[in-house]
């Protein structure tokens, strides 16, 4: 039975949105021409793979057995493609999290991994669909569950964070700060609260009741809107450079330290030589600068995706 991958890549793109008009989209044809290469694929295998209903669509047994082959099929198909016509193409590495300034890390682990191109990700969501649409190759941030599983991802750092906070703020002067005296203060977060996990998991673990919400504007008018008010806090890895503004402090935290997770994320599959080498240089910064450092008793690392041993 010889499969053709158009008929497959139309059925993985549907089953990863359950919607066939998202996925026709996103492979630039119409709707009609999806359901006709869907169709004409459960004819090629004898089976449905879908449950096509009022609610919407569902994938049936057949469809769960089917997809994970499928998807490694796809994947083999562009490794093949790749290795024959794109040898010299260079790896498209996107980041999220922008507010925190993830180039600071990539930019001293990208140089060994050759040329690259860079993306404009907004958010984890997306750029987990330029992954899963062979966009770009690799992406790197902050990744939390549900992660995709048609994806791959390795913790490269450990950031400690810092509480940022008036100058007016009753704590701006204390050396450090255990996390629970920001009980009282108002979490001050750029964009609503749930879509913020790391913000969400710090106020739901330390007891932070009063929190609040702005609009992402940039690092620079985020932290002007914390120094504006004396009872307002939040929170950045602590190597993120500062703007300078009149009345704002930073202060570590310790007792615990909370540690922002930075990982490299890659669509499982992808044989671009660049990944390895840039997943080699990111196991080598982290040898030589001791970015994965972790100690449960000291530390506070809020459902890591990949949990390291306690340092010795």
């Amino acid at each position: 039975m010889d499969l053709d991958l158009a008929q497959v890549r139309a059925f993985v793109r549907a089953a990863e949105e359950l919607h066939f008009g998202r996925a026709a989209g996103t492979l630039a044809i119409s709707q009609q021409a999806l359901s006709k290469r869907i169709a004409r694929l459960e004819s090629l295998l004898g089976t449905e793979l879908f449950q096509r209903g009022g609610n919407g669509v569902r994938l049936t047994e057949a469809g769960l057995r089917f997809l994970p082959p499928a998807r490694q099929t796809l994947a083999a198909a562009d490794a093949a493609v790749a290795a024959a016509v794109e040898k010299d193409r260079p790896l498209r590495v996107d980041v999220w999290g922008h507010l925190y300034a993830p180039m600071r890390t990539l930019a001293q682990v990208a140089g060994e991994a050759g040329e690259l191109v860079l993306g404009h990700g907004r958010d984890l969501p997306s750029v987990t669909a330029a992954l899963l649409h062979g966009d770009i190759d690799a992406a790197f941030g902050r990744v939390h569950p549900p992660l995709h599983a048609g994806l791959a991802h390795r913790l490269v750092r450990l950031e400690p964070v810092d509480a940022v906070l008036s100058a007016d703020h009753p704590l701006a002067t204390e050396p450090a700060l255990r996390p629970d005296q920001l009980r009282g203060s108002v979490l001050w977060a750029p964009g609503a609260l749930d879509r913020l996990d790391f913000l969400h998991q710090f106020a739901e673990r330390f007891d932070i009741r009063d929190r609040a919400a702005s609009v992402n504007l940039g690092l620079a008018h985020f932290l002007a809107e914390v120094a504006g008010d004396p009872q307002r806090f939040s929170l950045l890895p602590a190597d993120v450079p500062l703007p300078e503004i009149p009345g704002l402090r930073s202060v570590p935290l310790i007792d615990p330290t909370p540690l922002y997770a930075w990982s490299l994320l890659w669509r499982t599959g992808n044989v671009h030589p660049g990944l390895n080498r840039l997943t080699a240089s990111c196991a080598a910064a982290a040898g030589q600068s001791r970015w994965l450092e972790y100690n449960p008793a000291r530390d506070w690392l809020p459902e890591p995706p990949q949990a390291p041993g306690p340092s010795t």
